[in-house]
């Protein structure tokens, strides 16, 4: 066998990649699958599949697995690690474990880290290694972060990851490594469009490998250790414990203005999923602007508590399951439902509506300019004399000290800083403005950027 039939599933807004492995006889084994079933489900089709096993690598912090709802639908055995202590149906694992899957064969490597539980699969053709399912344990120039359980514990799970990576770059350098988490996840990954790779070429190419030793190594992937959405804390557990299973597909239910103006009044927050501009030009006051793209259920997962209930303001052309899935593979339940209408039912009901200037790049003064990126991205380059505020330590103690009159919030592409520009108005600052495009319109315009802190 030259190489397993292996296609993979990307979602470029949590920077993740599940596997459907073609065993031979319309049976698939699904590796890392989301709670978010639909891309997966739909590659199974195009290919003739049914989900025969649903392994995972390890107990997920940044989605919830679907593993579980595969067992359920689709018959498939579950496949995981013994020391995850899952509280639901699933086959045991522990190191050196083999599973037959017809053909080919799993092995299970120990290799924690990134979790303590943390597996690797092995993919066997007899006694040849083809591929190695790397999880959080290698991945494409890095290694997955080991802060996710806490400051105690991110030195040890280093160590640990030290060790794990060793025994994986023993394999030959032919066999492919098929990683989990690649560019765009906050479990820490470089920013590249390459998501699989094989033992060789990381061996030559992975900047944390040419650490001379175990102290090096830590050093480095400590160093590269950056902020993550507060649902990380908490994911995982629910793994664990198992995510509820889904029945038929989520609906958004619609209400009338009185409706909303009592959920807002019972507790409910507005959650305008428009593009930045649509918000800007008039929106609820008090809305939480989260554009819906590619990266949307980070930033829902980031911005908003995962028990508030929320009630959707949506464009005609925004399907509501692009809304509820990526929501729902967060853990966010919450979503009571839309403004039937939209803003246009909200004015015509009388409701005011919140308005947000938006300035290009020739019309921004970085003196007034308040840049609420990570600190990586803020050193990497920004508008020269910029203050800098994280847009997190905003959420965490949302008071007027933190802002300037007459501020021009400024992030990477106008997204984050729509929230911010909303938050600070509420707050009663005056003059605020959304930089449109952000650094990167800044950066296409020619204009200087300055580095550091």
């Amino acid at each position: 066998m030259s190489g397993p039939p292996l296609i993979p599933v990307v979602d470029e807004g949590l920077g993740n990649t599940a596997y459907l492995l073609d065993l031979g006889d319309g049976r698939a084994l699904a590796v890392d699958p989301p709670r978010d079933l639909r891309a997966l489900r739909a590659a199974a089709r195009r290919a003739g599949l049914v989900v025969a096993y649903a392994a995972d690598t390890h107990l997920h912090a940044d989605f919830l697995s679907g593993a579980r709802q595969l067992a359920a639908t689709d018959g498939a055995a579950i496949l995981a690690s013994a020391a995850g202590d899952r509280a639901f149906d699933h086959v045991g694992l522990r190191d050196g474990d083999e599973v037959d899957l017809g053909g080919l064969r799993l092995w299970a490597l120990a290799t924690a880290g990134h979790t303590h539980e943390h597996l690797a699969f092995l993919l066997l053709d007899g006694a040849t290694p083809l591929g190695v399912f790397t999880g959080g344990s290698l991945i494409v120039g890095a290694a997955a972060r080991t802060d996710l359980l806490g400051p105690e514990h991110t030195e040890p799970f280093a160590r640990a990851q030290y060790r794990s990576m060793q025994r994986l770059l023993a394999l030959p350098d032919t066999t492919g490594v098929w990683p989990t988490h690649g560019a765009g996840s906050f479990c820490s990954a470089p920013p590249t469009d390459q998501r699989t790779s094989t033992i060789g070429e990381q061996k030559a190419t992975n900047p944390l490998l040419d650490a001379p030793d175990e102290d090096a190594f830590v050093t480095r992937l400590l160093a590269g250790l950056g902020s993550y959405p507060a649902y990380f804390t908490w994911l995982a557990e629910v793994n664990r414990r198992g995510p509820a299973l889904l029945g038929a597909e989520p609906l958004l239910r619609e209400w009338d203005v009185a409706g909303v103006r009592q959920l807002v009044a019972d507790g409910a927050a507005v959650l305008d999923v428009r593009p930045v501009g649509d918000f800007a030009a008039g929106h609820l006051p008090g809305a939480i602007s989260i554009p819906l793209r590619a990266q949307f259920a980070t930033w829902l997962g980031w911005l908003l508590p995962p028990d508030t209930p929320l009630v959707v303001i949506r464009n005609p052309d925004q399907h509501p399951g692009d809304i509820l899935w990526p929501a729902l593979n967060i853990g966010y339940e919450q979503i009571r439902g839309e403004l039937a209408g939209g803003v246009g039912a909200w004015t015509a009901a009388g409701g005011q509506l919140r308005r947000i200037p938006l300035v290009a790049p020739e019309d921004v003064d970085p003196g007034r300019a308040l840049d609420i990126r990570q600190d990586g991205e803020y050193q990497a380059g920004h508008l020269p004399g910029a203050r800098h505020v994280v847009l997190s330590s905003i959420l965490s103690n949302p008071t007027a000290q933190k802002f300037n009159d007459r501020t021009i919030f400024v992030c990477e592409v106008g997204e984050r800083s729509s929230v911010a520009s909303e938050m600070a108005v509420a707050l009663g600052v005056k003059d605020v403005v959304n930089f449109r495009g952000g650094h990167k319109a800044w950066r296409e315009a020619g204009l200087p950027l300055e580095k550091g802190i």
